[in-house]
């Protein structure tokens, strides 16, 4: 399960390192979708549908990584290499505490716009795919982890048999898709409401805002896990504030405190104390375990 064993990367002392500003671009969605989906083993978790971390990575081993980053990651012994290899090849455990939360605070993605920052494997972008929001857009620092992740999850979830996403079937578990399907005579709706984007947050925003491709603000940001370290604060504030609806909200999950790295959800919720733009509180505190905390942030003048 994705749920165990996620931990320990973070626990580790990054390098220092200076902070990268890699490059923007929009990943686009093969017409044979085959190809996304091929030689990948897709495993389920609460209902969705997600490559097997172990195939993909032994796939980029092979080649498959025009970044390298599973090669630096195994010689390095480590999951989270700044401004190289941002953890996206891992499911982190505060992505359950969100979809957890989601769910029972019965947060609304009906015609939403939203935003999935620091997406990874998608998972969270994925559920608001089946609450039915109008788009869902996919960020992730790394390349590989959208072409090889990201993208072929979106994809098994859109075209399941049974699948809710972007439906309104009545929710019965669905079956993974084959390993090979048969080309799609037309993309899936729920893959039609979705575009992928990799690289650092503020390239990626301003990448949006500056398209040939019409642009309107995010009604929803999800992201988890993506404050462990202190350095990427402003640049996340920055991102979330130009990106965000006027109206918008964010939800965050996080780690009390990422050990070794230094960040954590009250440094963060100092951080934005202090920028006077946000209002954030901490909704959910998840004691079991290393304590976890879900955030909700809104602009100071929202409505």
């Amino acid at each position: 399960s994705p749920r165990l064993g996620t931990d320990q990367q973070q626990d580790e002392t990054p390098p220092k390192k200076k902070l990268c500003f890699k490059p923007a671009k929009e990943h686009e969605v093969p017409e044979d979708l085959s190809k996304v989906l091929e030689n990948k083993v897709m495993e389920t978790v609460l209902d969705l549908h997600y490559v097997k971390m172990s195939v993909v990575e032994m796939t980029c081993l092979d080649g498959a990584d025009e970044e390298g980053i599973v090669t630096k990651s195994v010689s390095s012994h480590s999951d989270l290499i700044p401004g190289v290899y941002e953890g996206g090849l891992k499911i982190w455990e505060c992505t359950f505490d969100l979809i957890d939360y989601l769910s029972e605070a019965e947060v609304q993605f009906t015609n939403k716009a939203v935003l999935d920052l620091g997406c990874g494997a998608g998972l969270l972008g994925i559920v608001a795919l089946r609450g039915k929001a109008e788009k869902v857009h996919f960020q992730d620092y790394n390349s590989t982890v959208i072409d090889q992740i990201t993208l072929p999850n979106v994809v098994a979830n859109c075209m399941s048999k049974g699948s809710r996403t972007g439906s309104g079937d009545d929710g019965k578990t669905s079956v993974p898709p084959a390993k090979r399907p048969k080309k799609a005579e037309r993309l899936p709706d729920g893959v039609t409401k979705c575009r992928f984007f990799s690289g650092e947050w503020s390239e990626v925003s301003q990448l949006l805002s500056s398209g040939d491709k019409p642009f309107s603000k995010y009604d929803i940001i999800v992201t988890s896990e993506t404050i462990y370290n202190p350095d990427y604060y402003s640049t996340l504030h920055d991102t979330l504030a130009q990106l965000l609806h006027k109206n918008g909200r964010v939800y965050l999950a996080s780690k009390v405190h990422y050990f070794g790295v230094g960040g954590g959800i009250y440094l963060f919720e100092q951080f934005v104390e202090e920028r006077k733009v946000f209002r954030a509180s901490i909704v959910k505190t998840i004691a079991k375990g290393l304590q976890r905390c879900i955030m909700e942030m809104a602009f100071k003048d929202a409505s």
